[in-house]
């Protein structure tokens, strides 16, 4: 699934009680730059109360569009393709959605999250098939046999872990709002996360998801 890009950064702070302890699971791992570590943590926040998330980092949102237009304050405006209508429907839904459990970092995925970010960025492409012609399964086929199910999310703009999570939520000009039920997904354990420069668009960041791998 692919999310047309934009340029825009949260700037909302963090409430006081987030579990960060417990869903900060990359803290540790060395194979993952901070800003992707932190990537991973904003999800796993996500997951965690998708409600308090709705609230904290959704609500204020509505004050920022005018018409198609979207203000985000220290922010170039963005033109978005649904309005208002895709923050309202992130909103309803994370207000409906039941806690999942945090994802964890797996090398595996990283790997081919890597591969196809270094080839974006190379290439200055967008989407989800290679330049080989490969898709999300073979890529991840390269490292490991994937067990009942596989996704993958790729953003394409700011850098800031907090306005990657937000958009693909939001999820504007995406009907099957694919990128959100990823992040939602409870049958998603795994994860892996590369972000770097991309020719058109400034950055990307690839994001890989898995329920399992057979060994």
């Amino acid at each position: 699934m692919f999310l047309f890009p934009v340029l825009s950064e949260a700037t909302v702070t963090t409430r006081k009680n987030w579990d960060v302890a417990t869903l900060n699971t990359a803290a540790k791992v060395e194979y993952l730059t901070d800003n992707e570590k932190a990537v991973v943590l904003e999800i796993n926040k996500l997951r965690s109360d998708p409600v308090a998330y709705a609230v904290e980092y959704l609500e204020p949102m509505l004050k920022m569009y005018k018409g198609k237009m979207l203000y985000m304050p220290g922010n170039v405006p963005i033109i978005t393709r649904e309005g208002i209508v895709a923050l309202k429907d992130a909103i309803k839904e994370l207000k409906s959605s039941k806690p999942a459990a945090p994802l964890f970092p797996d090398h595996r995925l990283t790997h081919s999250a890597r591969d196809h970010q270094k080839d974006q960025s190379k290439s200055g492409k967008t989407g989800h098939k290679g330049s080989d012609g490969s898709s999300i399964d073979k890529r991840i086929e390269r490292y490991g046999d994937w067990n009942k199910k596989i996704s993958e999310n790729i953003f394409y703009g700011d850098p800031d872990a907090r306005s990657v999570v937000l958009h693909l939520v939001i999820d504007d000009g995406v009907p099957s709002r694919g990128h959100r039920k990823n992040f939602l997904d409870p049958d998603l354990r795994l994860v892996g996360v590369a972000c770097g420069s991309h020719k058109v668009y400034s950055h990307v960041c690839v994001m890989n998801f898995a329920a399992g791998f057979l060994k």
